[in-house]
């Protein structure tokens, strides 16, 4: 059983449209940071998509004002309908956008995690850190949809903090024994809740809870910022989730480790959904590239959640007895 929490209403939008003078170009580039710091796309020439609430009225109002005082004109309206665009493309805009900042961060931290780097002190590490936690919360203020890439942040940073009190690197890889640290009863009968707009993580952590976990367990899909979870839910792959990224392991592996699963054919599985998800080429899998293809094709031919983790159960299905035989 498989069930999404949605809103039937068509989402409110609000439109800023703006035009200046050719000069002073200044004032042009001014605004255009501003309206990148306040999280909005652009869906026409000099006109600009926020989704509508008190604080981007706000937002917009200011960012108005400022227009008029530089010389330029503009107006905020509200819209129900983009013309020529749906609410799920207009919505796609802001994902792409955030999943760049996301990224962006990731390589980051990497960076910081990596032993090759220059070398740096415990304290510079630490300002680093929260200089990094800021910039996560920066974008996640303006992520207006929940897009894919803030567990992967999240769990580089939890992991080089780890690291850090430890003074000792970040584990590179799963141990390939499993290790049972996870309460197999918590885990049965659940609801499992995860975000909108499934890929490869939470299609193969799907996957995963149904035939290796929790037989009975049901899938509820919900909104990527705000929800609340219910008495019987689990949530996973999400912000602030019980089983998400952790350091440089994605969900996949999490859970895994946490069901002391020990099984050579799940390893190699969470390796490929490991350089898919996390495209990081930790474990240099041949066969990532096909596989992202493939869910990627999957992903575009189902838009509904419950569709996509379907479709892709039978995937992981055939991988999970192919590499079962190669082992044999």
């Amino acid at each position: 059983m498989m069930r999404s929490d949605t809103d039937s209403q068509p989402i409110r939008w609000l439109l800023l449209i703006h035009q200046f003078p050719a000069k002073p170009a200044y004032q042009r580039v001014k605004v255009w940071r501003r309206l990148q710091g306040l999280g909005a796309v652009a869906i026409k020439n000099a006109v600009y998509a926020l989704p509508a609430n008190e604080q981007t009225q706000e937002d917009f109002e200011w960012l108005l004002k400022e227009i008029r005082d530089g010389g330029g004109e503009g107006l905020i309206c509200e819209a129900r309908l983009i013309d020529g665009l749906s609410d799920g493309e207009v919505e796609s805009m802001f994902n792409t956008a955030r999943e760049a900042d996301y990224d962006a961060l990731a390589k980051e931290v990497r960076g910081l995690a990596d032993p090759g780097a220059s070398e740096t002190t415990q304290a510079e590490m630490k300002g680093r850190i929260a200089r990094l936690k800021t910039n996560v919360a920066q974008i996640a203020a303006i992520d207006f949809f929940g897009a894919n890439g803030r567990e992967i942040v999240d769990g580089l940073l939890t992991g080089l903090e780890a690291a850090l009190e430890k003074e000792v690197p970040m584990q590179p890889r799963i141990p390939r024994t499993g290790l049972d640290i996870g309460d197999r009863d918590s885990m049965n009968g659940r609801v499992w809740v995860t975000r909108r707009g499934v890929y490869i993580d939470r299609i193969a952590s799907a996957w995963l809870i149904k035939r290796f976990i929790d037989p009975a367990a049901t899938f509820k899909f919900v909104p990527g910022k705000g929800y609340m979870p219910k008495p019987g839910e689990i949530r996973f792959d999400m912000f602030e989730a019980e089983y998400t990224h952790e350091g440089d392991r994605c969900t996949f592996e999490v859970l895994i480790l946490k069901a002391g699963l020990r099984d050579p054919a799940l390893t190699a599985m969470a390796e490929i959904v490991h350089d898919v998800d996390l495209k990081d080429g930790k474990f240099a899998r041949e066969e990532a590239g096909g596989i992202a293809h493939l869910v990627t094709g999957l992903c575009t031919a189902n838009k509904e959640d419950d569709a996509r983790i379907e479709r892709g159960g039978a995937v992981f299905d055939d991988l999970y007895a192919y590499f079962s035989r190669r082992r044999g």
